[in-house]
């Protein structure tokens, strides 16, 4: 049975990947069986993730909620793909995401969004120092890539705050609701992520 250390807030979260975040925020992987929360969330905050998240325009009711998490539990099964949720005072409010997770190249990159209405207090970023420490340390990355329109200010400051380097600028790179747009190309290498003592 799991101890007290695996429950957070009013809800038993997966004792695989469980922690708290400080400021009543934890961190868990995100999996079918929150299907209707994360439909909830989505569909309040679609307004502001339409610009660049994908879920923003394939989900839209409980059921496809449930088959884009199903899609993603496989993804973790096979250990391509990782998705963890973020909740808030028990409210689901974001993702951290790693895909092209290469367990043997020791390479993946990341992904992100928030709801609106918690930004700004840098949930987020710890969000993701998280994850990337998860990545990196547990899990053996090399390298992390972080992929942003360059016209996001905000996402090219978050990779600045996780200690990211800028590489360089993929040209049209990205298609989303008929658009195009270019991508700048960001990572962090396992020797930079710093220790723990650090």
């Amino acid at each position: 049975m799991p101890g007290p250390a695996w429950v957070v807030s009013v809800r038993v979260m997966t004792a695989a990947f469980a922690q708290s975040l400080g400021d009543k925020a934890e961190l868990a992987l995100l999996e079918p069986w929150h299907a209707d929360e994360f439909f909830a969330t989505l569909d309040r905050a679609r307004p502001a993730l339409l610009a660049a998240i994908p879920a923003a325009h394939k989900v839209h009711s409980v059921d496809d909620a449930r088959t884009v998490l199903r899609q993603w539990a496989d993804a973790h099964a096979e250990d391509t793909r990782h998705l963890f949720g973020i909740w808030r005072e028990a409210e689901f409010v974001g993702v951290v995401q790693l895909f092209s997770f290469d367990a043997a190249m020791g390479t993946c990159e990341m992904g992100v969004w928030l709801a609106p209405w918690v930004q700004g207090g840098g949930l987020m970023t710890t969000a993701c120092r998280a994850v990337l420490d998860w990545a990196i340390r547990v899990r053996g990355m090399r390298r992390v890539q972080w992929c942003n329109n360059p016209a996001n200010l905000r996402s090219s400051a978050l990779a600045r705050r996780l200690g990211m380097t800028r590489e360089g600028l993929l040209r049209s790179s990205f298609a989303l609701a008929g658009e195009r747009w270019d991508n700048e190309v960001w990572s962090v290498l396992s020797e930079e992520w710093p220790t723990p003592e650090a």
